[in-house]
């Protein structure tokens, strides 16, 4: 998908070393405080989805926050805490350039997340 232009994303379990299948992402646009949903979507074996979550043309400048439900995917994970420490993720950057391509992924372990823009 790089190269394109428009918003993805990706989540990578780096306790595992592999891609996170099953992660529920949901996307808001934030306007003046208020989040508004734009589309949820779940990864895929690859640990993308699969499709854009902005379509490239739709992207828009503002505010958006992504939020990764990691908790439901850890629960199976039998290294991870009993109680979960990490249960949302939620990213929340801002899209200056709509002709660019904006990458944001999720790099996570049951116990930390990373994150930057990619291409």
């Amino acid at each position: 998908m790089s190269g394109h232009s428009g918003l993805t994303t990706h989540v990578l379990d780096t306790a595992r070393g592999r891609p996170a299948a099953g992660v529920r992402v949901e996307l808001h646009a934030v306007e003046g405080g208020e989040r508004r949903p734009v589309t949820e979507a779940v990864t895929n074996a690859d640990g993308r989805t699969d499709a854009p979550l902005i379509e490239r043309g739709n992207l828009q400048p503002g505010t958006y926050e992504l939020t990764f439900h990691v908790a439901p995917y850890f629960a199976g994970f039998e290294a991870a805490p009993r109680v979960p420490f990490l249960d949302l993720v939620t990213l929340r950057f801002t899209v200056s350039d709509t002709s660019g391509h904006y990458h944001v992924p999720l790099v996570m372990t049951p116990w930390s997340y990373s994150t930057y823009r990619g291409s």
